[in-house]
């Protein structure tokens, strides 16, 4: 299978194929509008506006999974996005990224780029550090598949191929380097 053979819901729950986005590099991010991480709407709708028109594309899933940090309804949280941050890029229903009832699409992101260990807690986010204490603990070993937090940034290339994954300390500058080098 590729990521092309995925759909998500957006919103209005209806289906998004993802083979509507062959040649364009994805972004697809797990959001909460009441984490600490939020503030990367801001970031990420930078990207958007600077990239968009070269044929990239975010795809926000919320999810409520991470300390009920994104409660509401979809409306309810779209019409936070757009009005505090302005945001532009497509939004999907809010979804489970990890577990029994995660969307078929989470689990075949996190098998082409499972986790790969702790980022360094003195980055960027140090800010951030009891976050990622509950993130990811006093093991910076741990290895596996599952998104540990709110904002897990997939990359796409053009060819459909999961070519990085951020987790939510990345310094977005990272991400956007990553991205428009595949541009």
């Amino acid at each position: 299978m590729s990521i092309y053979d995925y759909a998500v819901l957006n919103g209005a729950g209806e289906e998004v194929s993802l083979s509507q986005f062959k040649g364009k590099v994805i972004l697809i991010v797990n959001t909460a509008t009441g984490c600490g991480f939020t503030p990367h709407y801001e970031q990420l709708e930078a990207m958007y506006r600077k990239y968009s028109d070269q044929g990239f594309e975010i795809l926000d899933i919320p999810c409520n999974q991470f300390g009920g940090q994104a409660p509401g309804t979809d409306e309810e949280i779209h019409s936070f996005c757009v009005l505090r941050y302005h945001t532009s890029f497509p939004q999907m229903k809010k979804s489970d990224v990890n577990g029994e009832n995660e969307l078929p699409l989470y689990t075949y992101l996190k098998k082409e780029q499972p986790y790969k260990g702790t980022p360094d807690p003195t980055g960027p986010y140090a800010k951030y550090k009891d976050v990622v204490q509950k993130m990811w603990g006093n093991d910076s070993g741990i290895e596996g598949p599952d998104i540990r937090w709110n904002f897990t940034k997939f990359v796409v290339d053009r060819d459909g191929d999961v070519v990085a994954r951020f987790e939510p300390t990345a310094d977005m500058a990272d991400v956007e380097k990553c991205v428009a080098s595949l541009l």
